[in-house]
């Protein structure tokens, strides 16, 4: 049986407690917490929080973290006092826009498995009697959300971490994180040294800090944000007591940037509205020399003014009252507002949870322990992993404007494509100005400037062809795009491809290390090209990749992101006859596609591209007039093609000669609105949207690129028996006949009129006149034919089953021969 890691533990608060007790359930007792302030006010976030949960999100795995924290706190006491009520929660619109994002938060909730309901006026006002009914137009509840007491919370679980064998040491602020050969050994702080096998930093706002004792980047902000307590109010004297607190649900009005608490008889009202006021974390004060609290920072009234006559208008009884007492107190933002999860990418045993609210801590703590002792997590963490970031998103002036931005956003209405405004441009294509001058519409992922449609096309006839569609989704949408898809399917288009990732993975060892890696066959000969998989040791869908056998010791290949760089870096051997290096900086891509693709390629070039010399899934080293490439024959849209790969320095010449030699057969420049519906159209998945961790290849619908008879790979003990036969759940496509009702993903599927599933992507497919939604439904609902309706702002849209693909189901177009 192997002997359970000696484990170090920085920082004891609401995180820090967590992980320790999900640690010590799981075996792992040998576990000391180390908090360099008192055991449990530890002067962080924690001992300021008001500890209000609020489980709903657009993202799935944090309303999993915050279900996982509301069932765990419920169950929790402290000395027979209560760590978390269940008071509900209550979302109140006072605008039309407001409102129409309740009903899609209500649809996310019911995607997650929250139960929850959209309340008309006077049901809000019976939920919470202080609103002013006349200012609301509707409500979102729900029951399940309520205030936890965070140092509480912290405390009962340390407790049982401490029953369990853990221990707690306050006093203790770390000064150094030892290590040898790429391994974490101890901690030393200002009085003692402990020996470790694993670090953990869950230190909140000090985790830059921490992070520079191990020159890791640790991309959080401190952030003051605004928090008051009134006067009593007699007309909450007798509602609740000091034991209770609080009887009515918490309450926020994100019109006006504000939540609301009860405090036995005075209301506790947080804002948002404020100026962002950020602080580095190396001006935090000390808990041990500090007055005060080393998170409350003196209130600014000035900045309270306008969020305080808001509170006022929706609760009009806080007129007899007035602020008594208030903190600016400090809290920890991410450039994307979501946390920071997972291990040092170059020093093994180091590990960090931060950025890390109250909501979520104990979904958090139970997936870090999962990770820690399992292997890996149960959940999908690719948006909390410390590893998804570009290094241009480390930037220290990025980190912070975008953190403040993320703070402004916190209860602002965002669509799923509104990209940040600032800092921007970062990242461009070398075809970037060429796209300017064809009137590109910009959106931003990565860092990179992506075109969406282009103005050029504007008087394209197909543009008249574009059916309108409702008011939500045609934010950061054109028609354009949509008839730019049509020209694609008809003559040929450009789409500017250098945004996804690039990896070279070379040496002796190479081919060895991608089979083990990856899920197909890559033993073949120079010039092939496959679609293949990286698995989870539970059989789940890390990533989806495509690798491209350069030569018999090299091969290009593209992965999802930053995420995928870091797994094969973990994984490479130590004898170095593998290298890994990502190429994307120095390299772009041109997707050539369209029926009349070849005929524009062929002229440029002595190399044969007929489909007798270079097959579907092929690559070969070509001349482009004077540019040298790497063609690969594949596409992510259906049709005729090659990926055409050049260094940076030549991209301005390919764009240029392809869109001269390309001006006859009526060449266009294409973006992603295009590119994202002719994907769907053909069934193409999109790692991250449709398919995570969580899922298996065969749920997925790419079983395909498995081949369990070529030896071992991660993940294939997992997957041995399963096959698409014995799946319980589906990745599903529905066709929406309604052209106006085009959905935009994470909306609840219903079956049989109960919730049974949620939508991943949806686009309109231009080609085949229909709305497209792919799902995750169980595999007994998932029959083609069967008719679903998805929840779309709390209205029913009318959906059925559809047999993929949708389009060109015997592969015609990307084999062409012509």
């Amino acid at each position: 049986m192997a002997v359970a890691p000696r484990v170090v533990v920085i920082g004891a608060g609401i995180v820090g407690c967590a992980l320790a007790d999900e640690l010590s359930d799981r075996g792992w007792t040998d576990i000391t917490v180390l908090e360099q302030g008192e055991l449990f006010k530890t002067g962080g976030s924690s001992s300021h929080a008001p500890g209000l949960v609020f489980q709903t999100t657009g993202c799935k795995t944090m309303t999993e973290f915050a279900k996982y924290t509301v069932s765990k706190y419920s169950g929790l006491t402290l000395d027979g006092k209560w760590c978390f009520q269940q008071l509900g929660g209550l979302e109140v619109a006072t605008t039309p826009d407001r409102w129409e994002d309740l009903k899609r938060r209500h649809g996310w909730a019911t995607s997650w498995g929250v139960r929850s309901y959209l309340r008309a006026p006077g049901e809000c006002a019976q939920l919470h009697p202080l609103l002013d009914e006349t200012k609301v137009l509707g409500g979102f509840h729900i029951p399940s959300d309520g205030v936890a007491k965070p140092l509480r919370a912290a405390e009962a679980q340390a407790r049982r971490a401490m029953e369990r064998g853990a221990k707690f040491l306050g006093h203790q602020k770390v000064t150094s994180v030892e290590r040898s050969a790429g391994r974490v050994t101890g901690v030393t702080t200002e009085t003692d040294s402990f020996r470790a096998d694993i670090v953990v930093s869950c230190v909140g706002m000090w985790g830059p800090l921490i992070g520079e004792l191990v020159d890791l980047t640790v991309p959080l902000v401190p952030m003051a944000h605004q928090y008051a307590k009134t006067t009593p109010l007699p007309i909450l004297q007798g509602d609740n007591d000091e034991l209770t607190e609080a009887s009515k649900p918490i309450l926020r009005h994100q019109d006006a940037d504000l939540y609301f608490r009860e405090h036995v008889d005075r209301i506790g009202v947080g804002a948002y509205g404020h100026r962002p006021m950020p602080i580095d974390a190396g001006e935090i004060a000390d808990p041990l020399t500090s007055s005060g609290m080393p998170s409350e920072l003196a209130f600014t009234p000035a900045d309270f003014d306008e969020s305080w006559a808001a509170a006022v208008d929706l609760l009009p009884v806080l007129g007899e009252s007035k602020v008594e007492e208030g903190i600016n107190g400090l809290f920890s933002f991410t450039a994307d507002g979501m946390p920071l999860l997972g291990e040092h990418p170059d020093l093994d045993g180091f590990w960090v949870a931060e950025a890390v609210w109250i909501t979520h801590s104990a979904g958090v703590a139970k997936a870090m322990a999962e990770w820690m002792v399992d292997g890996q997590p149960s959940l999908d963490l690719h948006s909390c992993d410390l590893a998804r970031f570009e290094q241009v998103q480390l930037a220290p002036d990025y980190v912070r404007a975008r953190s403040c931005q993320s703070f402004v956003e916190v209860y602002d209405i965002l669509h799923p494509l509104q990209p940040m405004q600032d800092p921007r441009p970062l990242r461009t294509s070398p075809f970037y100005e060429r796209q300017a001058e064809l009137g590109a519409y910009f959106l931003e992922a990565g860092g990179w400037e992506r075109p969406h449609w282009y103005e050029s096309n504007a008087n394209l006839p197909e543009v008249e062809q574009i059916p309108a569609r409702n008011e939500w989704a045609s934010r950061y949408w054109s028609p354009i795009g949509g008839a730019e898809a049509l020209v694609a399917r008809q003559r040929v288009a450009m789409f500017d491809m250098t945004a996804l990732k690039r990896l070279e993975v070379t040496g002796p060892g190479a081919l060895p290390f991608l089979q083990t890696m990856t899920t197909n066959q890559l033993d073949k000969k120079p010039g092939a090209v496959t679609y293949t998989l990286l698995l989870g040791e539970d059989g789940g869908v890390r990533s989806d990749l495509t690798v491209a056998r350069l030569g018999a010791e090299r091969f290009q290949v593209g992965v999802n992101g930053n995420l995928d760089l870091d797994w094969l870096r973990r994984h490479l051997p130590g004898d170095g006859t593998v290298q890994v290096h990502e190429t994307t900086p120095g390299t772009c891509c041109i997707g050539l596609w369209g029926p009349q693709a070849r005929a524009l390629l062929q002229p440029l070039s002595k190399t044969d591209f007929s489909h007798q010399a270079m097959g579907y899934f092929r690559s070969k080293q070509a001349y482009i007039g004077q540019v040298p490439v790497t063609a690969m024959r594949l596409s992510y849209v259906g049709e005729l093609g090659w990926e055409l790969y050049t260094t940076a320095d030549m991209g301005r010449k390919l764009w240029d000669t392809l869109w001269e030699a390309g001006q006859k057969f009526g060449v266009i420049a294409a973006g992603r609105e295009a590119f994202n519906s002719m994907r769907l159209e053909k069934g193409y998945r999109s790692w991250g949207t449709d398919i995570t961790a969580e899922h298996d290849p065969y749920e997925a619908g790419v079983g395909f690129a498995v081949r369990m008879d070529k030896g071992y790979f991660i993940g294939r003990d997992a997957i041995e028996g399963r096959a698409a036969e014995t799946v319980t759940r589906k990745l599903t496509a529905l066709t929406i006949d309604d052209p106006f009702a085009v959905v935009l993903g994470r909306e609840p599927v219903r079956v049989d009129g109960r919730p049974a599933g949620y939508v991943t992507s949806a686009a309109y497919g231009y080609t085949i006149g229909k709305n497209i939604a792919y799902a995750w439904l169980p595999a007994s609902a998932a029959v083609p034919g069967r008719p679903v309706e998805i929840e779309y702002f709390a209205a029913m849209v009318p959906a059925v089953v559809a047999e993929e693909p949708l389009f060109d189901a015997n592969m015609s177009r990307l084999r062409s021969a012509l």
